[in-house]
């Protein structure tokens, strides 16, 4: 497979990369979704009363999402499939297992990629976080699942670090 060189989500907002997921994930929507039927959505969910400069203020965004929304169809067109906007994030847990590997002394002049933390992982990282008490038995056991899962979609040279997220 052929990988863009450019991560298109990185430029969603991650409100509105929530919003689109939301849309992504809705059992109901029988089509793929669109950008297009996106911002279908997020008018459907803004009062009509709103004039178009009231909307500007509606959302604690510097940006109103609609605007921004409608600047990525101006730049990807209407049909651009929705999920290609959603910004992918690790999980607390292997947010944690990212910072530890980045923090280790050997990779101390470069970040480490998914595919290195994926070997730290397999190598026993898992393991030791949990003997550490960072982490659950349960978390443990994902870990491994949802590397390769990022691996799959961004690649194993993708930077570990531009996944880490704490919500």
């Amino acid at each position: 497979m052929i990988r863009n060189p450019i991560d298109i989500a990185t430029y969603t907002s991650p409100e509105l990369s929530t919003l689109i997921e939301k849309v992504v994930n809705d059992p109901d929507i029988e089509d793929i979704p669109t950008l297009s039927g996106v911002r279908e959505f997020l008018r459907s969910l803004l009062p009509e009363s709103f004039a178009e400069s009231e909307k500007l203020h509606h959302f604690d965004v510097d940006e109103s999402l609609l605007d921004e929304l409608n600047t990525l169809i101006e730049e990807f067109g209407e049909d651009a499939p929705a999920h290609d906007f959603v910004r992918a994030y690790a999980n607390e847990a292997l947010s944690r297992a990212i910072e530890i590997v980045a923090g280790d002394e050997n990779w101390k002049n470069h970040s480490p990629t998914l595919q290195a933390i994926r070997d730290a992982i397999s190598s026993g990282l898992g393991a030791s976080m949990v003997g550490e008490g960072i982490l659950d038995e349960d978390e443990d056991e994902t870990l491994l699942m949802e590397v390769d899962s990022l691996i799959e979609h961004y690649g194993p040279d993708a930077l570990a670090e531009n996944f880490v997220r704490y919500e």
